[in-house]
């Protein structure tokens, strides 16, 4: 360790590992590190304070000012507080609570309820796990000022966090973040933060339990656009998230009766022990879902993440088995399914061409097919930055605007302004929805992408994601984007968009895109909440064979890159 950084980390952690303000499991925990002289473990949980971003908390539990635990959460709140009571018109709004199933979800959200009850903030919290766009919901259904979900959505087990929104349901945007991230930096004396007993909290009436889906689900329903036909067998699994309950109560509200649970993945389990990862993304996750599809010939087999916001359906293939759809595949079925559906009903200002006031909304790394078929109908497509909060927030700034449709490439979908997040549990409802009416019509969703590919053009996409842990890993990133944008790393015979700079009018963001003269595309940006470098690729053909195989040389282009 560098001389003054060493001397600062071991002051830390011996402040962590003697002083009664902390419970005695994290100062034995401190301790054992310190007795061992675990150098690499000390500086990797007291080199900094787990940074509160734009989102709020993410990052590994455990004892440390870099780790996920009571005291950062305690330190957050506080912040939070500070901030709400600040401002004008806040008194008596209250903020609302939230949380998914992974480990510690539960304890970190009646802490934050305690702590806000002590100083003098109205909580409503819900009684057991719930989606985080119910959160998201329920911040504007009571009248909240903000809102807290303890989640940290699809990451791996030992990861929890705090996803900060505001009085309009997004996540939390400017000036707010800001505002609430100088609140949580100014505190530096976690003794000083009040804390309230939950039960004291409750008898008082500071904080109120809730637990009515009704409202919510109410919503939901409203999104749907036709009737359906009770003629699915649907597979479902929450990957032992907070969808468990609330997916097949939307779906069976809809009329669908044939729903099959993967009995293994119901129940909470934040170890989530029968997967790799709880991310509807990977593979791997489906394992358990496609063996219930086929043991008993379902149409669908659909699942939900953690916090119950990301979505990804597997769907019959013909005779040839079941093939996962990726997030581009879902939201171009989804948009197509939307749009044409809406234009039979004359509500596209009556043809093609001639849509008035309404968009759809996606972020600049979703698929460009989103945009070629808003064109075939008239439909303005508006390109965001990476992160559903952009979303959320340009339905708040467009009031005036008919939000048909908000998609983005890493699973998310919303319909409708109920909610400022991607929900999964109304994907869940139109993607089970549409696979009914295209049965009905003699097809298949399958069936039915493979014609919009024949009239739009075929696309393929892919994600690669590099993992770099820790401070080093942090610099590599760093080292990384820098070399982008300076030449070194720059590949030759493609257009570079630098939108650091601002471009297209949006926000300065760390992200370089490169663009070949045949439009395929990588774009390339470190996560905003996991320690890794992103990748996302896409190409164009004339057939499904060549958009991939342009799509797999724009993968070998940048392959080397991965690795340095």
């Amino acid at each position: 360790m560098e001389d003054n950084l060493e001397v600062d980390i071991i002051k830390t952690a011996g402040f962590w590992a003697t002083d009664t303000v902390f419970d005695p499991a994290t100062r034995q925990e401190i301790q054992a590190l310190l007795d061992a002289d675990d150098e690499a473990q000390l500086k990797d949980r007291f080199y900094r304070s787990l940074d509160f971003g734009t989102g709020g908390l993410r990052g590994v539990m455990g004892a440390g000012t870099n780790r996920m635990n009571l005291y950062t959460v305690r330190i957050a709140t506080a912040g939070l507080a500070n901030y709400v009571l600040g401002l004008a018109g806040s008194s008596g709004r209250g903020i609302c609570i939230a949380y998914d199933t992974r480990l510690n979800s539960a304890t970190f959200a009646r802490e934050t309820a305690s702590v806000l009850a002590a100083m003098g903030i109205k909580t409503y919290i819900y009684d057991d796990a719930r989606p985080v766009p119910q959160l998201s919901f329920t911040v504007r259904h009571v009248g909240a000022m903000a809102g807290v979900c303890i989640t940290a959505s699809h990451n791996p087990p030992e990861y929890n966090g705090y996803k900060v929104y505001f009085e309009d349901g997004g996540q939390i945007t400017p000036p707010h973040d800001a505002g609430i991230i100088n609140e949580v930096r100014k505190i530096t004396d976690i003794k000083a933060i009040p804390t309230m007993p939950f039960d004291s909290g409750v008898k008082r009436g500071l904080i109120e339990i809730i637990s009515d889906d009704g409202p919510y689900l109410a919503e939901v329903m409203k999104q749907s656009i036709v009737p359906i036909v009770d003629n699915l067998k649907i597979v479902y699994t929450p990957l032992h998230g907070s969808g468990r309950l609330i997916v097949p109560k939307a779906l069976s509200t809809m009329g669908f009766t044939h729903i099959i649970p993967v009995t293994g993945q119901m129940e909470p389990d934040g170890n989530f022990s029968t997967v790799r990862s709880p991310n509807p993304e990977e593979h791997e996750s489906f394992t358990m879902a496609l063996k219930y599809a086929t043991d008993n010939d379902a149409d669908i087999a659909i699942a939900t993440d953690p916090d119950c916001d990301r979505f990804g359906v597997a769907v019959k293939k013909g005779d040839r088995g079941y093939v996962l759809l990726n997030g581009n595949q879902v939201g171009v079925l989804l948009v197509d399914y939307i749009l044409t559906s809406l234009y039979g009903m004359g509500k596209l200002g009556g043809r093609p061409g001639k849509a008035t006031n309404c968009a759809v909304v996606k972020t600049i790394v979703t698929t460009d097919l989103v945009r070629a078929i808003c064109d075939g109908f008239g439909v303005e497509c508006i390109d965001l930055l990476t992160g559903f909060k952009y979303i959320g927030e340009w339905i708040k700034k467009n009031p005036d605007r008919e939000f048909l449709f908000g998609c983005e490439e890493s699973y998310g979908y919303l319909r409708g302004t109920y909610a400022r997040d991607k929900d999964a549990v109304l994907a869940a409802v139109l993607v089970c929805e549409m696979a009914s009416y295209y049965k009905t019509a003699g097809t298949s969703l399958y069936g039915r992408l493979i014609d919009i590919y024949g009239k739009y053009g075929f696309y393929s996409e892919s994600l690669k994601s590099v993992t770099m842990k820790g401070i080093d890993g942090a610099k590599k990133i760093e080292t990384l984007m820098a070399s982008y944008r300076d030449g070194h790393m720059r590949p030759e015979g493609f257009e570079v968009l630098d939108y650091q700079s601002g471009l297209k009018g949006l926000p300065p963001s760390n992200v370089v895109s490169f663009v070949a003269a045949d439009g395929s595309r990588a774009t390339v940006r470190p996560s905003g909440t996991e320690p890794k470098i992103k990748y996302y690729f896409s190409a164009k053909g004339k057939s499904l064979d060549e958009a991939q195989g342009r799509l797999k040389e724009l993968e070998e282009r940048f392959a080397f890159h991965e690795s340095n």
